[in-house]
């Protein structure tokens, strides 16, 4: 049986480690998955790269991600701690390269 499922491992803002099974042929991104199992997450503008509320911080896959848009760039400019990992979880669209990821959320705004 063929699985379309990756392996994720998050951490809190509290330094707390879980891995998840997030599935890949849903269509979702790595911030409506965030928030479906129940990490807080705002999402205040509901994944339209608006408000950076979403920002993860990539410990290892960066390869595996999406070339950043400009629209993303510019919003992940915005925030006062930015690090050169960081990256909006509305832009992260769950795939099967992206097995393996491990983010960490972004202390909050």
């Amino acid at each position: 049986m063929e699985t379309n499922d990756i392996s994720i491992q998050v951490e809190d803002r509290e330094g707390n480690v879980a891995t998840l099974t997030a599935p890949t042929d849903m269509g979702l991104s790595l911030m409506e998955f965030l928030k479906a199992s129940e990490y807080d997450i705002l999402a205040t503008c509901g994944g339209m790269a608006l408000c950076a509320t979403c920002c993860v911080d990539v410990l290892e896959g960066e390869e595996k991600l999406n070339e950043m848009t400009d629209d993303e760039y510019a919003m992940l400019d915005t925030l006062p701690d930015l690090l050169p990992n960081s990256r909006l979880a509305c832009q992260l669209q769950l795939s099967p390269a992206m097995d393996g990821l491990k983010v960490r959320l972004h202390a909050e705004q």
